[in-house]
């Protein structure tokens, strides 16, 4: 019987970095060629300019346009969006036959809106925490909540 290959995928809004585990037994080991990282600047380094002004449509009063989005929302938005690419590929090409997501519940919703179905579908648990900077023995012992490793 072949064994299921699991991808553990352990992100945030700035770093990602995947592991595999081939089953109960095997542990987990990093898959180097899949992390990722960013540089995520504060937003108000990323915007330096003052939003734009305009005029009340019956007055005489200015009034300072707001800004539709934050751009750090927005940068760590595209990230995950990219994370989800790069994951949607490998499992539309058999690489994985699960998946497992362990990031902060915000970049879990990012993550989850970007997914192709079939990936979706792979989804074989969720942990809504930041382990991107943890040692491989703590990811491994809050995997032990959603898979045998």
């Amino acid at each position: 019987m072949k064994p299921t290959k699991t991808c553990i995928l352990v992100a945030d809004g700035a770093r990602a970095r995947v592991y595999l585990n081939d089953g109960p037994g095997h542990g987990i080991s990093e898959l180097k060629q899949y992390a990722r990282e960013i540089d995520l600047k504060a937003s108000r380094d990323i915007d330096a300019d003052r939003p734009g002004r305009t005029f009340d449509s019956g007055g005489q009063g200015r009034h300072a346009k707001e800004k539709p989005t934050d751009s750090q929302r927005h940068a760590k938005d595209e990230f995950a969006r990219e994370l989800a690419e790069t994951i949607n590929a490998a499992i539309t090409a058999g690489e994985f036959d699960r998946l497992v997501l362990v990031a902060p519940p915000a970049t879990l919703g990012d993550l989850r809106q970007h997914l192709s179905k079939q990936s979706a579908g792979k989804i074989h648990g969720e942990i809504a925490k930041n382990l991107t900077q943890a040692g491989d023995e703590e990811i491994l012992a809050q995997l032990g909540s959603v898979l045998a490793v």
